[in-house]
Formats: C-alpha cells, structure tokens, sequence
C-alpha cells in the first residue's frame, strides 16, 4: 500500500474469525480527510456489522473510500 506513487492507497481488512477490522489510508488519503473521516467510515461500518449484514458493511466502506479517492485523487490516464 505505502508503495503506491501518490501515497494514496486504502486498506480495508477484515478478520471475521477475531471479530475486528481495521480501516487504513496512506499517508495522502490521510492528509486529505483526517482521523474524522476514518472514525465515522469505521463507526457505520460496525453498526453493519454489528447487525450481521458484513457484505453490505463492506461495500459502505469501499464506496465511501472511493468516493474520498475520486474527489481528491481523479482517475489519470496512463
């Protein structure tokens, strides 16, 4: 992830069997929208998640951080 050349990649890992999940940007994504943006994706993520409805946790949260990506980060050719 940190090898990416605008430093913006995300993380989203989930570990069912140990009941966590961490959500993690590189250092430019983080520059652009700071520790709020990360507490709120993570808090509607879990109340998803705490509802047993994993599948549309997830998909919240790679569409909000696609989102925070297109509006910082626009897609460039090449």
């Amino acid at each position: 992830m940190n090898q990416s050349p605008e430093r913006n990649g995300v993380l989203i890992f989930v570990s069912p069997r140990a009941h966590k999940f961490a959500v993690i940007g590189d250092e430019a994504v983080h520059a652009k929208c700071g520790d709020e943006f990360w507490r709120k994706l993570a808090d509607a993520m879990t109340g998803y998640f705490r509802k047993s409805e994993f599948t549309p946790g997830i998909i919240h949260g790679v569409q909000k951080a696609g989102d925070l990506l297109a509006e910082h980060f626009p897609r460039q050719r090449g």
